[in-house]
């Protein structure tokens, strides 16, 4: 097993200062309004929630945004908002967090993916969704690819994050992972179902363990260095992490051998999030110059932290470095 000493981890960290990050995906609109209840709906047999609270947030690419600023990087973000009031208060929320929002194309007639949960008491009572996740057009995809293609060159790491909402059209696809290539900088791809077989040549492909069964129809085996080899040449990625949740992580990668990353020990409020801030990590972690069973590390002590946390939220150096020396 790969340890990583504090120094070091430290050193990581600090390297991410200063350091710009290129995050392309899909954009969504998380929105939460909280209250009380009381009583049930005369009108049907429903609950009624007095709303005492209402709030927005950064998800999908843009929470993966949020996530690296708060590593200390500058973060780019490319994707598609509707020309509407939810694409309004997502812009407003990502340059509050201070994500840089100008490779955000606007689309008249395309709504901005929204969420909203409504919860009474802490616990979701429902959630309705506002979104169109056809892929985006051609003249949209060209749109969002110039916008990679102008700002890739100044970055050091790119992200491409995948929610099917339908931004990472295979044309997009192809094109950020050859610019990378091209400019010899790292890529982090965390995938969905849609176009999972076409991050090829990517540096680090992140699937969670359903997202990866499903795609290849059959049980995952962590455990089993020949299987995790076979899938990643299948892949054609250059590492493949693999996230198992409460069981840690399994590294494919050519340097080395198989490689299990154990989950931290942690009080588990909420895990929403945690794979987002894991693939910040890995992403800003390979650009500050870490080797990538470094960068698994220190990601995953790292979701130790969100998990431990209610809600989607970013996590600190400082918050990183506490869990390493406690966890």
């Amino acid at each position: 097993m790969t340890t990583l000493t504090k120094s070091r981890a430290e050193e990581i960290l600090d390297s991410m200062a200063g350091l710009r990050l290129l995050v392309v995906g899909d954009l969504i609109l998380d929105r939460y309004i909280s209250g009380s209840v009381e009583r049930v709906s005369p009108e049907a047999p429903v609950p009624v929630v007095h709303v005492e609270e209402t709030a927005s947030a950064p998800g999908g690419a843009g929470n993966v945004a949020a996530n690296t600023v708060a590593l200390g990087a500058e973060c780019h973000l490319v994707g598609c908002l509707g020309d509407d009031g939810g694409g309004l208060d997502l812009e407003r929320e990502l340059v509050r967090l201070g994500v840089q929002t100008n490779g955000v194309i606007r689309v008249s007639d395309r709504p901005t993916t929204t969420k909203t949960r409504i919860l009474a008491r802490r616990q979701q009572v429902v959630r309705f969704d506002q979104e169109n996740a056809l892929p985006v057009p051609p003249e949209v995809a060209e749109g969002v690819l110039s916008m990679v293609q102008v700002l890739l060159p100044e970055c050091n790491a790119v992200i491409l994050e995948d929610y099917n909402k339908g931004v990472l059209v295979p044309e997009i696809i192809r094109g950020t992972l050859k610019a990378a290539a091209v400019h010899g900088i790292p890529s982090v791809v965390d995938p969905k179902s849609r176009n999972f077989f076409e991050f090829h040549g990517c540096t680090v492909f992140k699937p969670n363990r359903p997202e990866l069964e499903a795609a290849l129809g059959q049980p995952c085996r962590p455990d089993d260095p020949e299987w995790m080899a076979a899938t990643r040449e299948r892949l054609d990625c250059r590492h493949l992490l693999l996230t198992l949740g409460e069981a840690g992580m399994s590294l494919e990668t050519p340097e080395s051998e198989l490689i299990r990353v154990p989950s931290r020990a942690r009080d588990v409020y909420d895990v929403s999030g945690a794979g987002d801030t894991v693939t910040a990590v890995v992403a800003a972690a390979l650009a500050a110059g870490a080797e990538v069973t470094e960068a698994a590390i220190l990601a995953n002590h790292a979701a130790a932290v969100e998990v431990g946390k209610v809600g989607v939220a970013t996590v600190s150096p400082a918050e990183i470095l506490e869990q390493l020396s406690t966890g």
